[in-house]
């Protein structure tokens, strides 16, 4: 659907336009005209197609959505994708925002995005200087908005893993926090998956060869830029600290397993030498002296007595008991 379609000229607002009046505005010398898709129809975006002169394969790519986040230039146009990360009961909800960027035009179609951007347009209108540096600037504008939409979710990851740490020497509970650990780590994947290919994408848009239509905003994407290496650090950091959140989880499960282990160990050992005793008492051999001797059986129990409970206390002192 159509949200809305305004021409500017020397960046400030001239009016809001029709599809069918876009062509009589993109001919005016300093006009761009930005036109807002939510959710279209592949039948909208060949509408667009025909009046802005998209590439194909941008078009088909917009059409399909679900596309790796990147940027990419057509000419002297430019197609930019970038994915929005929402969050929705603390789940993750991925969208999608593709924008067609030309010299005197700029679309921009979001997919299963709840958060709208009229924000960045009324932002934009409040600064006609920045707005008459032309489409470049609403390129980067939307680029900065959904960059901005990933630092809550960066919070949330930080503030939830260190939930997690603090529950890791709790005893009993390193089956749940391993569990949360790897949900907490598809998550970190999920962000990382946005951020990684986008930075790639605007490093391109400042500095070395810089397609003609990003010539004056150069500065502009060199902030977005520095703002998705900081959010690719942090995900860096928070995935190292999983990975060893989770080895010092298995650690933990590995010492209480060695605890009962131990305890095992020892009561074995302890009904080993009753065993023993039993067993060798037992034999009913025709010459054993200890057959008709009157104190055998009691001296026999208290010779077993005696060394379980010396070997209890033995266990009990080095801490296996």
């Amino acid at each position: 659907m159509l949200i809305n379609c305004v021409a500017y000229q020397e960046g400030k607002k001239l009016s809001d336009v029709t599809i069918e009046e876009i062509s009589d505005y993109l001919g005016r010398p300093g006009t761009f005209v930005w036109v807002a898709l939510r959710d279209p129809a592949p039948e909208e975006l060949l509408v667009m197609q025909e009046e802005f002169g998209l590439h194909e394969l941008a078009i088909e790519d917009a059409q399909r959505g679900h596309q790796r986040p990147k940027v990419e230039e057509y000419g002297d146009s430019l197609f930019a994708v970038m994915q929005t990360i929402e969050l929705n009961d603390g789940e993750l909800v991925i969208g999608e925002v593709d924008v067609f960027v030309g010299a005197n035009y700029v679309l921009s179609s979001r997919l299963n995005a709840a958060q709208g951007f009229l924000g960045v347009r009324a932002r934009a209108e409040r600064e006609p200087h920045l707005l008459a540096l032309g489409s470049a600037f609403v390129l980067y504008a939307l680029m900065d908005a959904v960059v901005d939409r990933y630092f809550p979710v960066v919070d949330m990851l930080e503030t939830e893993l260190e939930k997690i740490e603090n529950r890791i020497f709790i005893r009993g509970s390193q089956r749940a926090n391993i569990e949360r650990l790897y949900e907490l780590k598809a998550k970190v994947l999920v962000l990382r998956h946005a951020v990684a290919p986008l930075m790639e994408g605007v490093g391109r848009l400042h500095g070395g060869r810089v397609p003609a239509i990003c010539m004056g905003s150069q500065e502009y994407f060199r902030d977005v830029h520095d703002h998705l290496h900081r959010i690719a650090l942090t995900l860096d950091t928070i995935r190292d600290t999983i990975s060893t959140a989770i080895q010092v989880n298995l650690s933990m499960v590995a010492i209480d397993d060695s605890e009962v282990n131990k305890r095992l160990a020892a009561w074995a050992a302890i009904f080993a030498i009753v065993t023993a005793f039993a067993g060798l008492w037992g034999m009913n051999f025709k010459f054993m002296p200890e057959l008709e001797w009157q104190y055998g059986y009691p001296v026999a129990l208290g010779i077993m007595v005696t060394v379980c409970g010396v070997l209890y206390w033995r266990f009990r002192r080095s801490g296996w008991l």
